[in-house]
């Protein structure tokens, strides 16, 4: 690859990344010479590849928070590459190890209009987590962070307003007794429905008709309990699928 693609976009003293229309040029590139898709997907596990490519020919989409769920949900070390702005960050996640190393702080990544971040491609991991044995690629120690927050707002505040597949449908939902609910960062209305949903099920229509919720902050709810491995979902309750919101 050229080196005039990898020239720096930010500051002195800031991280280099790669301009999105420089990187933009590179999937072109590979897409060009492997017959439509990266080489670099086609190493993934059969699986999680099934799963990116629901949403493009490369794994890219515009729903940051699928494409995480995803890598999550299948256990995954992936290095996932956003654009914001006309910057591209890598984020690799440590499905496993419930950790993620940005070169940017997760809470500079999230802390703009998470409507502006798009997924440009997916790829294995080349980095390894810290203290993985025998490793010869770890990322530096202060550029590792924890998942969990990050993918509490990605759900939250992120473009997707409708539930992740793997817990839509007739259902009645509750916080898994496991879950500390004091640690997530939420207030008010959404936390007086996590403590709500600590004690009794609801459906999505019910958790909708909470005071201080409708059925976006509902739908949000659940998706970032879920990715908090902090959801029960009980399809076979009798009040699954009353309601009909599915």
């Amino acid at each position: 690859m050229d080196s005039d693609l990898f020239q720096p976009t930010l500051p002195l003293g800031e991280p280099e990344l790669m301009r999105a229309s420089a990187y933009q040029r590179y999937l072109d590139e590979l897409r060009s010479t492997s017959g439509g898709i990266s080489t670099r997907i086609s190493q993934l596990s059969p699986s999680l590849r099934a799963d990116l490519l629901r949403f493009g020919d490369d794994g890219g989409a515009s729903e940051v928070v699928e494409v995480v769920a995803a890598c999550v949900r299948h256990g995954k070390r992936v290095t996932i590459h956003i654009q914001t702005g006309e910057r591209v960050v890598p984020l690799t996640v440590f499905a496993r190890e419930r950790l993620v190393h940005c070169p940017v702080p997760p809470q500079e990544l999230v802390g703009k209009p998470l409507l502006d971040l798009k997924v440009m491609h997916v790829e294995p991991a080349l980095l390894q987590p810290p203290g993985e044995p025998g490793a010869t690629l770890v990322g530096a120690e202060d550029a590792h962070y924890p998942l969990a927050p990050l993918l509490w707002e990605l759900a939250m505040r992120g473009l997707r307003r409708e539930l992740l597949p793997e817990i839509a449908g007739p259902a009645v939902y509750r916080v898994a007794p496991g879950l500390d609910t004091d640690s997530l960062p939420a207030s008010g209305a959404v936390m007086a429905a996590v403590q709500r949903l600590a004690r009794q099920g609801a459906s999505l229509k019910e958790l909708s008709d909470w005071p201080g919720m409708d059925r976006e902050r509902a739908t949000r709810l659940l998706n970032a309990l879920y990715l908090q491995s902090g959801l029960i979902i009980s399809r076979s309750h009798p009040d699954a699928g009353r309601d009909g919101w599915f």
